[in-house]
């Protein structure tokens, strides 16, 4: 007389045409390439690469050519007697240059050349926490759709089974054998499904539309996940082994500390504005003078090479050096507080991830079992209301009762394959090799 429809049969029927679906792993790779922000990213990871290379500017040699031409009218004429007028005539002069500058002690350029090293490292920092985020972001909506198509396949699943007890409670009413209440019950049941399911229809555009942006597919399609007894191990770590894990390897505590160090040699920059500098330098000179010079039209190559030292010594800044060196230590202080923040916020998200998958874990194992219980319950209580036993309300409750587990198990199972990649990201060994695992569990 009832028919049973659990969820695996549910989703194959409101989902049947699954061929063109793609797998995490595909949706990861698409958005690689079209995601604004990890691209931004991408182009912000150069650029600082770039940048930190530009302190080499400051400790290696510095090389400047130059060349001139200068026509000059030149005349002439004697004031004391005799008064004589020489004719006037053009000199031209052609000069090259070549400059050579070797750093010798700049101690604001070598602290420069230091920061350039820790800037390199924190640019790949950077990049490694926006892979991270876009893992989490496309595994987040990859399964949140899937989240969107259970249980919309479930509330279709439940209206269909809550439209069949309507009816059923029609029949026994206009027979005599149930009162109006069942009915009245069994129609306000169908038409609360009816309007969750609307609800529930939305809920999936709108998630599709998400993934659909977070990748560049249009009509993205998740593949399903396999209906498996283990989807991953429980941890076999404690959780303070993550804990230091994390210390160590997070992206977001090497950004801070990374810094830290940058505002340190930041300090070391300022209080050189106190220092002199030393310099060696070498100039080539060579002049050559087409229709003389002014005292002789002797037409003249001269070469004037030069080598030496430059000291430059600061005496008084009118007080930049001096408020600057407060602003960089005052600078230093923030970033060393910025350091043990991001430490103790990376440790306590690293806990949360962990007792989350834990407990996800164990919510898993406890919703099978309240699915089969509550399976058990509903056949009961269709035998009950078939033998007269039960009201019709009972077997209603039991149906939304099973249903509603159905949701939770399978929200709970995609749960903890998020939760473990959140662990794995707040400890910093997130890689992409880490959907695999996912994708393997993924229907075919």
């Amino acid at each position: 007389m009832f028919r049973k429809l659990p969820l695996t049969a549910a989703v194959v029927l409101a989902f049947a045409t699954n061929a063109q679906a793609q797998s995490l792993v595909e949706m990861y790779d698409a958005a690689r390439g079209y995601d604004a922000g990890f691209i931004s990213a991408k182009a912000q990871f150069e650029a600082n690469l770039a940048k930190a290379n530009q302190t080499l500017g400051g400790i290696l040699p510095n090389i400047a050519m130059s060349v001139s031409y200068i026509k000059t009218d030149y005349s002439y004429e004697l004031r004391d007697p005799p008064r004589t007028v020489f004719p006037a005539r053009d000199v031209e002069t052609r000069t090259a240059s070549a400059t050579l500058v070797q750093p010798i002690y700049r101690p604001a350029a070598w602290a420069a050349y230091k920061q350039g090293g820790y800037l390199l490292q924190q640019a790949a920092a950077q990049y490694e926490a926006a892979e991270h985020d876009l893992l989490i972001r496309v595994t987040q909506g990859y399964f949140d759709v899937l989240v969107g198509e259970d249980n919309l396949a479930l509330l279709n699943a439940q209206r269909t089974a809550v439209g069949e007890q309507l009816a059923s409670a029609k029949r026994n009413f206009e027979v005599g054998t149930a009162t109006i209440t069942g009915v009245r019950d069994a129609q306000a049941r169908f038409d609360l499904t009816n309007a969750q399911t609307i609800a529930a229809e939305n809920d999936l555009r709108i998630k599709r539309l998400a993934l659909d942006l977070l990748v560049g597919l249009s009509d993205a399609k998740p593949k399903r996940l396999l209906q498996i007894t283990q989807l991953i191990p429980t941890p076999k770590e404690d959780v303070n082994e993550w804990v230091s894990q994390a210390d160590t390897t997070s992206p977001a505590i090497r950004q801070a500390q990374l810094a830290l160090e940058v505002a340190s040699l930041e300090v070391d920059k300022a209080t050189a504005g106190h220092k002199p500098t030393l310099d060696a330098q070498m100039n080539n000179v060579r002049t050559n003078n087409l229709k003389g010079t002014v005292v002789s039209a002797t037409p003249t190559n001269v070469f004037t090479p030069s080598v030496g030292v430059v000291l430059n010594v600061p005496l008084f800044a009118g007080f930049t050096t001096m408020y600057r060196i407060k602003e960089t230590v005052a600078l230093e202080t923030k970033a060393r507080s910025d350091y043990e923040n991001a430490r103790r916020a990376t440790a306590q998200a690293t806990r949360t991830a962990y007792f989350g998958l834990v407990s996800g874990l164990s919510q898993v194992k406890a919703y099978e079992a309240a699915e089969a219980s509550s399976q058990s319950a509903l056949d009961a209580n269709k035998l009950g209301y078939s033998v007269g036993v039960n009201i019709n309300i009972d077997v209603l409750n039991s149906q939304s009762q099973l249903y509603q587990t159905k949701r939770d198990l399978a929200k709970a199972r995609y749960d903890v394959l998020v939760t473990n990649l959140k662990l794995r990201q707040a400890a910093g060994t997130l890689t992409p090799a880490d959907l695999q695992p996912i994708n393997a569990l993924l229907a075919p």
